[in-house]
């Protein structure tokens, strides 16, 4: 049965792409961020828009590893890159999109792939299950939207 998997696929889309109860979806908040302030940071000390982008990159990409069962990309690699120093020549506002975009939607894919008794699954270097992963990435990608959206329209941003 897929039914709960399916519901998942569904609520990651809605949360990227629809209209999400909380207010306007991920992808939106993104794409209205302008790319030449993305690298501002509030008063010096907190962190980037672009920083928080590659940061819910590098968790996206986790989660699509271990939904692979790819242990290509450990969890000490998924440390060393989490809040990485960002290289304006690697990591622009422009490839940072097109990355989370494609990893979400190999995410979706895979899961596509998947029955329900999947999510009880225990995922690799953690002590949870695929449905708490999932629900934690959607979480996660929610919250750094609150943290974008409010970033985005402040002044100094």
């Amino acid at each position: 049965m897929k039914n709960e998997v399916s519901a998942i696929i569904n609520r990651i889309e809605n949360t990227l792409h629809g209209q999400p109860w909380y207010g306007k979806s991920i992808l939106t908040l993104l794409e209205e961020v302008n790319p030449d302030k993305a690298k501002a940071q509030l008063g010096g000390s907190s962190h980037s828009l672009i920083d928080v982008l590659y940061h819910m990159i590098t968790w996206a990409e986790f989660s699509l590893k271990r939904i692979q069962k790819d242990n290509s990309f450990d969890l000490k690699q998924v440390e060393a890159l989490d809040w990485r120093k960002i290289d304006p020549k690697i990591h622009t506002w422009k490839k940072g999109m097109t990355e989370y975009k494609k990893i979400h939607k190999q995410i979706q894919e895979e899961l596509a792939k998947k029955d329900d008794d999947f999510l009880l699954e225990i995922v690799e270097y953690r002590k949870y299950n695929f449905r708490f992963l999932l629900n934690g990435l959607m979480e996660h990608n929610i919250y750094h939207a609150g943290q974008i959206a409010l970033l985005s329209k402040l002044p100094d941003v």
